[in-house]
């Protein structure tokens, strides 16, 4: 499938959801398709929804793979947050950019770090990847490409990371649930890590 067949139908799926997109921003890497993150809300609650762009145009293949399955997995990432914070566009448009630069596909379970604030002044450095379905359905595709799938990411600080990497990420899903953690506030605490 080439950009704009998958493209295009993406973005309509996610209006579809979330109604139109209220900004938008574009980054290119070097040898990379253009990713772009388009901002969703606030919706009538106040929470915005970051939505990559450009991910799912091409099947996640890892690096030592001689060849691209295309049926192999797309995907897309959505970060919700309470209010605005849109120094997150570029940021996440990197994240978006790691199964084509690194050769690393992502998938739920996965801690991404970034190595700086996920927005500006924010205490969290990392995501963690969860399970797709919850908030926008997966996009069905022609024959032979897999469903676009649409994972959520989680904010991390940089010792939630350095847990999940020791535990594993249903620890720290429980430790989160256990201190009713709201994954969405962009001033959360961390989470009590002792064990």
């Amino acid at each position: 499938m080439s950009d704009i067949e998958v493209r295009g139908p993406v973005e309509r799926h996610a209006a579809a959801v979330f109604g139109p997109d209220t900004g938008r921003a574009a980054v290119t890497f070097l040898g990379t398709e253009q990713i772009e993150v388009l901002r969703f809300g606030p919706d009538r609650d106040g929470f915005v929804r970051y939505l990559s762009l450009g991910m799912s145009t091409e099947p996640m293949t890892a690096a030592a793979s001689a060849v691209r399955d295309p049926a192999g997995p797309r995907a897309e990432l959505v970060l919700s947050l309470r209010g605005r914070r849109d120094s997150v566009l570029r940021r996440l448009a990197v994240l978006a950019a790691i199964p084509v630069v690194d050769g690393r596909p992502i998938s739920p379970g996965a801690a991404l770090d970034l190595g700086e604030p996920l927005w500006d002044g924010a205490p969290f450095t990392a995501v963690l990847v969860g399970e797709p379905g919850g908030l926008i359905p997966d996009l069905e595709l022609p024959a032979p490409a897999a469903p676009v799938r649409f994972l959520p990411l989680l904010p991390m600080t940089a010792n939630e990371a350095a847990f999940k990497r020791v535990h594993g990420p249903e620890t720290l899903h429980q430790r989160w649930l256990a201190a009713g953690t709201d994954l969405r506030d962009p001033t959360r605490r961390e989470v009590d890590l002792r064990m």
